[in-house]
């Protein structure tokens, strides 16, 4: 029987205690118990639909929105508050909103593991997503979330220079006239094609690195090299279909950022769950080789 609500400080006593290490064992688990990356399988666009079934069905049945309104919202809330209070920050309203795409793995994670036990066939609760930060699993997925989180601020550096090359260096002087600028003048233009080029290129290194390696380290001991070697392969092994995955990342990050993101509560634990179903297709288990 799955269970998708629990009294808040049961299931968080719970994951605490259960998942308390010492500083040396989550040192220990960078290494990896694994040398080279595993076979790997060619997925297809049916793998994509199959996914996103399973990713709406586990979204359903854990209500992983939940999660995310507490968790997560909050800071975005935070994010836009400062943002929109100060015009000097509004030029990176934007970049802000499409960096989002970029943590999403690392937001996923607890995630990850609801959907691994439910595939298993283990009882399922709120408390499973920080029972992922087990020791062998929190030192290589926080290594691999803080390259993340530098890519993260390499784009809202880089945006920070496209609007300086382009529309600034000032500050705007209102909402209004920061519209006008950007959607009827050369310059605004410029911005937004160089701005998505650049995009685009953060976007798809993240994408091959991590839309195998984050689900991976939550369900084996691979370490962070084997972890992302796996991921570029299977990213080169299916150029077409990752892309189109990434496409449909993409999609549905724009739409759930209106309106004011709150369709984020949806889409990002819909996607983190299908995450999980993606490499589960990708990646065999060794009795299933």
């Amino acid at each position: 029987m799955v269970k998708t609500i629990g009294n808040p400080l049961t299931w968080a006593a719970d994951a605490v205690f259960g998942t308390g290490r010492t500083v040396g064992a989550v040192a220990e688990a960078l290494g990896s118990e694994e040398t080279t990356p595993p076979p790997t399988r060619t997925i297809t666009e049916t793998d994509i639909r199959d996914a996103l079934r399973k990713g709406v069905d586990d979204f359903k049945t854990f209500r992983s929105d939940v999660m995310f309104l507490v968790a997560i919202y909050p800071i975005i809330g935070i994010c836009l508050v400062v943002v929109s209070s100060d015009l000097a920050l509004l030029p990176l309203l934007f970049p802000l909103a499409a960096g989002f795409a970029l943590l999403g793995p690392v937001a996923g994670i607890g995630l990850y593991e609801m959907s691994r036990r439910r595939e298993a066939g283990e009882e399922v609760g709120w408390g499973a997503g920080l029972q992922a930060l087990r020791a062998h699993i929190v030192g290589p997925v926080m290594t691999l979330g803080v390259y993340l989180l530098a890519m993260f601020v390499l784009w809202i550096m880089a945006a920070m220079m496209i609007y300086g090359f382009t529309l600034g260096p000032e500050p705007p002087a209102s909402v209004g006239a920061f519209a006008i600028d950007v959607l009827t003048t050369s310059a605004g233009w410029m911005m937004i094609m160089i701005g998505m080029g650049v995009g685009f290129v953060f976007a798809a290194i993240v994408l091959v690195i991590s839309v195998i390696s984050f689900p991976m380290l939550i369900d084996r001991r691979a370490g962070i090299p084997v972890a992302v070697a796996t991921s570029v392969k299977v990213a080169r092994q299916n150029p077409v279909t990752i892309a189109k995955w990434g496409l449909i990342v993409a999609v549905l990050m724009a739409l759930g950022s209106l309106p004011f993101f709150l369709g984020l509560i949806v889409v990002l634990p819909i996607l983190s769950h299908a995450t999980w179903h993606l490499y589960r297709a990708a990646v065999p288990r060794v009795t299933e080789r």
